[in-house]
């Protein structure tokens, strides 16, 4: 008698257990489930792509520092983020040599071509 109960039981248990793993399943293909699913994914890929172009921005800016410094470009405090000034002593020959430059000023006038 306890063996038929014991084993009545068990299959009872067993199968509340599969009914309620198929239906799980059944939830999640759903197309609510799947676009839900779905939009999780994309969000997630979005900022794997954010923190990856952080990190290549932060590279860049590393390397081009570096580069700065072995060629002896420093940032001018004076000058916009975006300008590098040429260091002390080529900045004095670019300057020299500009003002060295005696070459006749030619100006382009368009309506003397008529």
């Amino acid at each position: 008698m306890f063996r038929r109960a014991f084993w009545f039981t068990a299959g009872a248990a067993a199968g509340v257990w599969a009914t309620t793993k198929v239906n799980r399943q059944l939830k999640k293909l759903t197309p609510e489930s799947l676009a839900a699913q779905a939009a999780d994914k994309a969000v997630e890929a979005g900022h794997r792509l954010k923190d990856f172009a952080l990190d290549v921005r932060a590279g860049m800016t590393q390397r081009e520092d570096e580069l700065n410094d072995a060629l002896g470009l420093h940032q001018d405090p004076d000058r916009p983020d975006n300008v590098t000034a040429l260091p002390g002593p080529r900045r004095l020959r670019a300057i020299q040599n500009d003002q060295n430059d005696h070459r006749p000023k030619l100006s382009y006038n368009r309506n003397e071509d008529h």
